[in-house]
């Protein structure tokens, strides 16, 4: 056992002890041997010695974590006989080893007979509580680095992805744009060349005066929806309005266009008003569903609106006797940029109707089915 003499010198606990003292320590050692993989005690189970490692080396074990391995001159076991709790964790032979242990009534009586002892135990476990400190400090500011790296990252990739997605809208969006912008401009300038053509005849440049406006209107609906759908939130302006006649103006705004592929046109407007509603944006919650009943109804149909009061409810009812939309349509009707027409359109008349429906805190819904037309029933609430 003088080895152990020797390492008693080393060991932290006993720092600055004179060799007397040492040597009241060495007499109160004893020596046990473990095999690799043999248990010198479990975590949980009562303080009753501490060790020091003469050859070989131990695990020490958390549950399933490998908290350390200590080898020939470290100390272990010591904590829990100085704060008498059982103990923290397992410690297993890690392979053939040969320690040296002193019993807790040993410990406790050389603590009692020497102060120095007692001292030095104090002065390495605020040595110990230091350094383990710093170690967590330490730990601690590597951690908080690495997150912040780790969320620096994150929010790049998230502003990326971002991007990404901004522009893929935006190809997305542009396409449906210009293809829709692109018709009524062509248009717009064969009616100006064909007045240009025919000055002589009124009649005939007022025809195509009219057309003019037509398209220049199909124009202006586009950059509403536009302006609607980029700002999101639609700030709503109510004014008095006379259903009997919002319903007139727009048969006169669609009749033409309807009456060419045969559509009729059936009003039932049995709620005249005065209602207090956002007037250019209930107008153009009509027009994208009539735009949807005349893009339904390539070979002629009927669309039928009819309008009524159900107390301080307003209710309506847009009908077609069109194809009709299959399941799948259905599950992506009011989805920004979605269309199923080959007639082109932004995708933005749907998303637009039911933000201006809640908007005035009412509801829309539907029901459809493939070759035999397609409701669309709208229902607000009334201001007194």
């Amino acid at each position: 056992m003088r080895e152990l003499a020797e390492l008693l010198k080393k060991v932290y606990f006993f720092r600055g002890l004179s060799a007397a003292e040492l040597e009241n320590i060495h007499l109160a050692s004893h020596e046990a041997c473990f095999q690799p993989g043999e248990v010198i005690f479990r975590e949980g189970s009562e303080a009753d010695r501490f060790y020091i490692v003469l050859s070989g080396a131990v695990e020490v074990w958390k549950q399933k974590d490998l908290l350390a391995v200590h080898s020939a001159g470290h100390l272990f076991g010591e904590m829990a006989l100085i704060d008498e709790l059982p103990r923290s964790a397992t410690v297993v032979a890690r392979e053939a080893t040969r320690l040296a242990y002193i019993g807790r009534a040993d410990f406790q009586q050389i603590i009692r007979q020497n102060s120095s002892v007692a001292i030095s135990i104090i002065r390495s476990v605020s040595d110990m509580v230091r350094t383990s400190n710093e170690h967590f400090l330490d730990s601690l500011r590597a951690r908080n680095l690495e997150l912040q790296r780790a969320n620096q990252a994150l929010r790049e990739a998230q502003e990326e992805l971002l991007r990404k997605e901004r522009l893929s809208t935006l190809g997305k969006f542009s396409s449906l744009i210009l293809h829709d912008i692109r018709n009524p401009i062509s248009v717009l300038r064969s009616l100006a060349e064909m007045i240009l053509l025919g000055t002589g005849d009124l009649e005939r440049v007022e025809r195509n005066a009219r057309k003019i406006i037509v398209e220049a209107d199909r124009l202006n609906q586009l950059a509403s929806e536009l302006l609607d759908y980029s700002r999101g939130d639609i700030r709503l302006n109510p004014t008095i309005v006379r259903l009997e006649e919002f319903f007139n103006r727009l048969r006169e705004a669609i009749e033409e266009r309807f009456l060419a592929r045969s559509i009729a046109i059936r009003l039932q407007i049995e709620f005249p008003g005065p209602a207090i509603l956002d007037e250019k944006r209930l107008f153009r919650v009509f027009l994208n569903l009539a735009d949807n009943a005349w893009k339904a109804m390539p070979r002629g149909g009927e669309l039928h609106i009819r309008v009524w009061k159900s107390g301080g409810t307003l209710l309506a009812e847009v009908s077609d006797t069109g194809i009709g939309m299959t399941p799948e349509v259905q599950a992506r009707i009011f989805e920004p940029f979605f269309s199923s027409s080959e007639m082109g359109g932004t995708g933005l008349g749907m998303a637009i109707v039911k933000s201006i429906i809640e908007a005035h805190h009412g509801t829309v819904s539907f029901s459809s089915e493939p070759k035999k037309g397609t409701t669309f029933r709208l229902s607000l609430p009334l201001v007194d």
